[in-house]
């Protein structure tokens, strides 16, 4: 039977995860918490699910893995370097695992993303004996790019950098071109060191277009080291959770708050989210929620903005659209909001003096405001803010710009000058939080909902390289 491998995207994270059968058994690979969708891809292919594998121990999401294997009985594959609270099979460098008659996998130590990084070759039954399809690198080496290698602390970032960029020439030296290369990490993951400048790859081009491929150690090692942006706060929580064990999932309705009870939470300093698009959290929203719209990575954000722990109560127009949340939430261990409430703003709130509006932009209304001629009922900007994260800001921002990166802005509030605040980050997703934050400061604030890229042709006055 032929081997097929079918990927499971967690777009909002930016991974993906593997299912790979021979129309039979299957193995998989690195998968996400919220495990129903790949017992849900197995079923309908009619596939038994034999071995659930790790290529390391994930900083970006909490594993179902350990999950997975114990509802299916399948062999629970991890590196026997990592010291787990749990049972799993122990593998390491040139182990062989005999899957079934058609498919086996190759373990091929690849240090660099963490110390005791695997990937694991997969071979299928031909004429000739067994041949390799592909390889499924985790955060080694990805389309274009390689895993980031500073999650195991700065201190040994250096150090791991080496070990990148000998661990994917190992993988391009034992693989033939052809080979195909299944990453985890690289579509959005700050697990990446960079993004993925492909849908899908193999070894040869990997060989051709990857630096790590390309360029000698010490270029590769200070290449990549410069490159290296921060990584989300909640990366701290994500490898405890996981050599510890996670736990089951619980991804059923948490109960409802009234209007009250929403004022309550947000007076308690309490973090209330409003997963509605930016634009309908403008026209109309509760004083004192966050904008983080479902249209964007809501978890990502949420996760790096809030003090760990804090409860979290969820605003959306239907239940749908919180279940949706719950599940981007667990993926990240935080498992269970404090409440929730649908419907619309006006049935959120105590009374219409709750409501609130947030006023929108774009760059070119941005120019002609700093050219002394602002747009009706906008003030005139007395501090542009930009967001982004660090690597934006430098490879270029707007003139007389204010850089506050969002993770950092909770607490950095008061450096914020004081004044009107115009604030943009890339597309408007993250300056709509920040000024949903600068707003419930007491801040006057206009969003700039447009993309950076048209700020310099709208005659928005650019710093350049930074």
């Amino acid at each position: 039977m032929a081997v097929d491998v079918s990927v499971i995207a967690t777009s909002s994270l930016g991974d993906r995860s593997y299912l790979t059968s021979d129309g039979e058994v299957g193995i998989v690979v690195d998968p996400q918490r919220d495990i129903d969708r790949v017992i849900y891809l197995a079923g309908r292919t009619g596939v038994r699910i034999t071995h659930v594998v790790e290529t390391h121990i994930h900083n970006d999401y909490v594993s179902g893995g350990r999950e997975l294997a114990r509802i299916t009985g399948a062999h629970y594959l991890v590196a026997a370097a990592d010291e787990v609270d749990f049972a799993r099979v122990p593998v390491a460098d040139g182990d062989e695992v005999t899957v079934s008659n058609t498919m086996r996998l190759r373990v091929v130590a690849t240090p660099g993303h963490t110390f005791h990084h695997l990937s694991y070759v997969l071979d299928a039954a031909g004429e000739n004996g067994w041949r390799p399809l592909g390889v499924f690198t985790g955060g080694s080496l990805l389309f274009g790019t390689t895993g980031r290698t500073d999650l195991q602390g700065r201190q040994h970032a250096h150090e791991l950098a080496h070990h990148q960029h000998a661990s994917a020439k190992r993988l391009a030296d034992l693989l033939p071109d052809g080979a195909e290369v299944w990453p985890t990490h690289g579509f959005g993951s700050f697990c990446s060191a960079s993004q993925a400048d492909a849908p899908e790859s193999t070894i040869g081009r990997e060989r051709q277009a990857n630096p790590v491929l390309r360029l000698a150690a010490d270029d590769f090692v200070g290449e990549t080291l410069t490159g290296l942006d921060t990584y989300p706060a909640y990366y701290a929580h994500m490898g405890v959770a996981n050599l510890a064990g996670p736990a089951p999932v619980d991804l059923t309705p948490v109960a409802r708050a009234d209007a009250a009870e929403l004022r309550e939470r947000i007076s308690a300093g309490q973090w209330v989210v409003d997963l509605r698009h930016r634009k309908a959290y403008a026209a109309s929203h509760l004083a004192g929620t966050v904008s983080l719209g479902l249209d964007g990575p809501m978890s990502t954000w949420l996760g790096w903005l809030i003090d760990w722990g804090t409860p979290i109560t969820l605003l959306a127009e239907t239940p749908e659209q919180v279940a949706d949340a719950q599940r981007e939430l667990v993926r990240i261990g935080i498992d269970r909001p404090a409440a929730q409430a649908t419907g619309t703003p006006e049935q959120w709130a105590a009374d219409r003096g709750h409501l609130h509006e947030l006023r929108m932009a774009d760059f070119p209304a941005l120019a002609a405001a700093r050219a002394g001629d602002p747009p009706a009922e906008l003030p005139t900007p007395d501090v542009v803010l930009d967001v982004r994260m660090t690597n934006e800001w430098t490879s270029g921002h707007i003139e007389g710009a204010v850089h506050v990166p969002l993770p950092d802005l909770p607490k950095r509030l008061a450096d914020v000058p004081a004044g009107s605040v115009w604030v943009h980050c890339g597309s408007g997703y993250r300056a709509t939080a920040a000024a949903s934050l600068l707003a419930n400061a007491g801040r006057e604030v206009v969003v700039i909902d447009d993309t950076f890229g048209r700020a310099e042709a709208a005659g928005v006055a650019m710093a350049g390289n930074g």
